[in-house]
């Protein structure tokens, strides 16, 4: 679970101040830090069909927000997969 103050710490980062939340960067970081905290949980209960099912999603949003932000300004995107070490 992420803390109210980790997700304060990330829309600082990514977004400039503290209000800037609707930002990809600021989704895109708050999404891979649940989805960090997720998988132990996941190696431990691989019989948990419905909880996957909630990670696949938030995966799939993440990489939908990539997506968009390699369209729009391949720049920003760049820092971002850098900043987050995410491959590709």
């Amino acid at each position: 679970m992420i803390t109210v103050e980790k997700s304060k710490e990330l829309t600082k980062k990514f977004g400039g101040n503290d209000k800037n939340t609707g930002s990809v960067e600021v989704q895109v970081a708050i999404l891979t830090e649940r989805i960090k905290n997720l998988t132990p949980h996941f190696e431990k209960n691989k019989k948990d069909h419905s909880g996957m099912r909630g990670l696949m999603k938030m995966i799939g949003k993440r990489r939908s927000l990539l997506k968009h932000l390699s369209i729009t300004d391949e720049a920003r995107y760049a820092k971002v997969l850098k900043d987050l070490d995410l491959r590709k």
